[in-house]
């Protein structure tokens, strides 16, 4: 498919009544993709995909989009976004460690590059502690300095491991055996699949 046939299949996805913070809806977006402004098109609609649910289609059509266009900061955000509807979604507050205190002496890329393990309470078969992987993504961030803190999102590569994690449970972020930061979690959104059976 085209840029154009992209982004409207993705702009039919938006329910009426959906609109952002600045009242924008999907009408707009119809608006600038008569227009040919297919950059404008595809921001407002991860703005409008932002606030709300919609289907893994939708995020897939404007990664597609974003690549064609050459966004590369657009693309990647939604591949993200896609990964988290199929693993599901930690979002937590994250203060890392000074540089001081660790080995990290460089920032971490914002941009769901980094794959760190995370001691969420899990127990191994021997009893010790297990750490699990999730990628982590920072908000309004391109990069969080050592010491630094942020909102993340986290993307589990397991998500039926972190299916007990509650909204202000702290987790501790690791690179190796040392803690690199703490997180408080603010929100959890794990796919049903992964959710503990009750």
């Amino acid at each position: 498919m085209e840029v154009t046939e992209l982004l409207e299949a993705a702009c039919l996805l938006i329910p009426e009544e959906i609109a952002t913070e600045n009242d924008i809806t999907a009408r707009d977006v119809w608006d600038y993709l008569a227009h040919d402004e297919w950059e404008i098109a595809l921001g407002l609609l991860e703005e409008l995909g932002d606030g709300h649910p919609l289907p893994l289609t939708f995020w897939e059509q404007l990664a597609e989009a974003a690549e064609q266009l050459r966004l590369e900061r657009s693309a990647a955000w939604c591949h993200w976004r896609c990964s988290e509807i199929r693993n599901g979604m930690i979002r937590a507050d994250l203060t890392l460690r000074p540089a001081t205190e660790t080995r990290r002496r460089t920032p971490i890329s914002g941009h769901g590059v980094l794959q760190p393990m995370w001691n969420i309470g899990n127990s191994s078969p021997a009893g010790g502690t297990s750490l699990n992987i999730a990628r982590l993504w920072v908000e309004d961030m391109a990069v969080l300095e050592p010491g630094g803190r942020a909102t993340v999102r986290l993307v589990p590569f397991t998500p039926s491991h972190w299916a007990h994690i509650e909204t202000g449970q702290q987790i501790y972020m690791h690179e190796d055996r040392t803690v690199a930061g703490t997180a408080v979690v603010l929100e959890v959104h794990l796919p049903a699949t992964a959710m503990p059976r009750r």
